[in-house]
This record gives C-alpha cells, sequence and structure tokens, in this order.
C-alpha cells in the first residue's frame, strides 16, 4: 500500500456517489482564502496556494483516476495560473503591510495571523479601476476566452468554452484582488455564474456547491469592500497615479 496513493484516493460516499477528500478539502482552503482576501490578510496567499495544489489533482480527473475521470483543462490550469498570481499578490500584501508597520507607532506586535487587522496595517486599500484598468480587464477577458477556448478544444477539455471562461475570469480576478480593485469581486460573480452548471454537469459536485457558497461570499464581500472604499474617500481620479501603478 502507498500512503500517498491512497490520500489522493480516499473518498466520502454522498448519496451513493463517491466524493474525493481532496476535493471538499482543496475546496475549504479556497474558501477560507476567499475569506482572507475579504479582510485583507497576507495569510489568504499562501493559503489559497495549498487549495490550489489539492484541486489541480482534482481536475484532472483522467490523469489522477478520480471518480469522475473527466479532464478540465481550465479549471486544473486555472490552479496554476493561480499559483503565479498568488505569488505576486503574496508579495505585493506582504510589502505593502511592512511598509504600513513601519510607518505607524500604534501596529500591536502581539496581533495573530488569524485576527482581523488593525486600519493602520490592513494589507490593501481597496478602490475602484479606473477607466483604461477596466478596459485592459475587458480586451483580456475576450481575448483569453477564446483563446482559450481554442486550445481547451484542442485538447480535448470537457465544456472548453465554459472552462475558458472560468479560467480567464479566475485570474484576472486574482489579478484583482491583488491590486486591490473592488470590481474583482464582481469578474468572481460572474466566473461563479458558469461554474456552477458546468461542475453539476462534471460530476464534480463538491466543487459546485462550493461555487454557490462562493457566490454569496462574494456579494458579502464586495459589501465589505464597498464600505471601506466609500469611507476612505472614494475611487481616484482616472489620470491620477493609480492608473500606471
Amino acid at each position: 500500500m502507498n500512503p500517498f496513493t491512497d490520500l489522493l484516493d480516499a473518498t466520502i460516499s454522498i448519496g451513493g456517489v463517491p466524493i474525493l477528500w481532496r476535493e471538499i478539502i482543496g475546496n475549504a482552503f479556497g474558501l477560507a482564502s476567499a475569506y482572507g482576501g475579504m479582510k485583507r490578510v497576507v495569510w489568504a496567499w499562501p493559503i489559497g496556494i495549498v487549495g490550489n495544489l489539492l484541486l489541480f489533482t482534482v481536475f484532472l480527473g483522467g490523469v489522477f483516476n478520480t471518480p469522475q475521470a473527466l479532464d478540465l483543462y481550465g479549471q486544473a490550469g486555472r490552479q496554476v495560473m493561480f499559483l503565479i498570481v498568488s505569488v505576486y499578490g503574496w508579495y505585493q500584501w506582504s510589502r505593502a503591510r511592512k511598509q504600513g508597520v513601519r510607518e505607524s507607532a500604534e501596529t500591536d506586535p502581539s496581533r495573530s495571523i488569524v485576527t482581523e487587522p488593525h486600519e493602520d496595517t490592513a494589507a490593501v486599500q481597496p478602490r475602484w479601476a479606473t477607466g483604461r484598468e477596466r478596459l485592459g480587464l475587458l480586451i483580456a477577458g475576450v481575448v483569453g476566452t477564446v483563446g482559450c477556448a481554442m486550445i481547451f478544444s484542442a485538447l480535448g477539455s470537457w465544456g472548453p468554452w465554459a472552462d475558458a471562461w472560468i479560467f480567464t475570469g479566475s485570474v484576472l480576478a486574482t489579478y484583482g484582488m491583488a491590486r486591490g480593485w473592488t470590481e474583482f469581486w464582481l469578474i468572481w460573480i460572474g466566473v461563479d455564474i458558469v461554474g456552477v452548471p458546468l461542475l453539476l454537469a462534471a460530476g464534480y459536485y463538491p466543487s459546485a456547491v462550493l461555487y454557490i457558497v462562493y457566490g454569496a461570499f462574494v456579494i458579502w464581500g464586495f459589501t465589505v469592500w464597498m464600505k471601506v472604499h466609500t469611507e476612505s474617500g472614494g475611487a481616484p481620479e482616472p489620470d491620477r497615479e493609480h492608473a500606471t501603478v
């Protein structure tokens, strides 16, 4: 018996349907990362990376012999992209927080990584994207979805067009989170709307359920960021320095 293989293949039966534990655990880590993102704390990024690694093995069902035995290249590929973008976000937020700590004499050195950050140590200040940044998101969304759909179709991915949008939207939303753009929550909603039907049809039930939970969560997160954004005085003007930072 191989302990590593046993861990990968461990399942729980729900309603007579075998569900991988790593799919459940991977999505739980993803939800924890989303919560950390809403609270604007740095640990959101490494927690998300752990979830990405687990879910990568889940969505390559034909390779890792999952109960569904389906390859969703967009779902698997976005986990890889998440790793890249998350490293960037982790670096950006860590740098911003350290700078805030240096500039503040009120920081509590005993603060736990699981507690809500003080106002003066929040990792990022929410803001609306500028007009130029929104146009960039739109172009990247269209080009990325069409391009990925063509690639996924050639590879034999299951549900390539929906998978392509989920992949592209997820990358854009994660990048927007790293930049502190409030719009990233709205992109996540668009990803969830497409993701739930795709995952239900493919038999990835825990992931589909978690997408529904994410949908409610991102609406909550959006309202939280909107509140912080409003209290901070609103969005920057389109031609101000944030447009090129």
